[in-house]
This record gives structure tokens, C-alpha cells and sequence, in this order.
């Protein structure tokens, strides 16, 4: 089991389920790295 979601085969399942834009993708990304970015700020202070 965990080396199945090491491997991130159920995230590629999942992203292969409905068809995503890579602009959609690339945005998605760009706020996953602001959101994760804002938390380790967070963590800091």
C-alpha cells in the first residue's frame, strides 16, 4: 500500500480521470507553491 502511493500512482489515476488544461495545471501549481509557501512563513514567526 504505501509503496503504491509513494510511487503517486493513485495521483495519476486521479489526474487521468478528467482531462485537465495545462493552464489550469500550471495554475493549480503556482497556488499549491503560494499556499505551501504562505505556510512555511507561517511556521517561521
Amino acid at each position: 500500500k504505501r509503496k503504491f502511493e509513494k510511487t503517486g500512482a493513485i495521483r495519476e489515476l486521479r489526474a487521468r480521470k478528467n482531462f485537465e488544461k495545462p493552464c489550469v495545471k500550471r495554475r493549480m501549481a503556482k497556488m499549491k507553491a503560494i499556499y505551501v509557501q504562505h505556510l512555511r512563513l507561517e511556521e517561521e514567526q
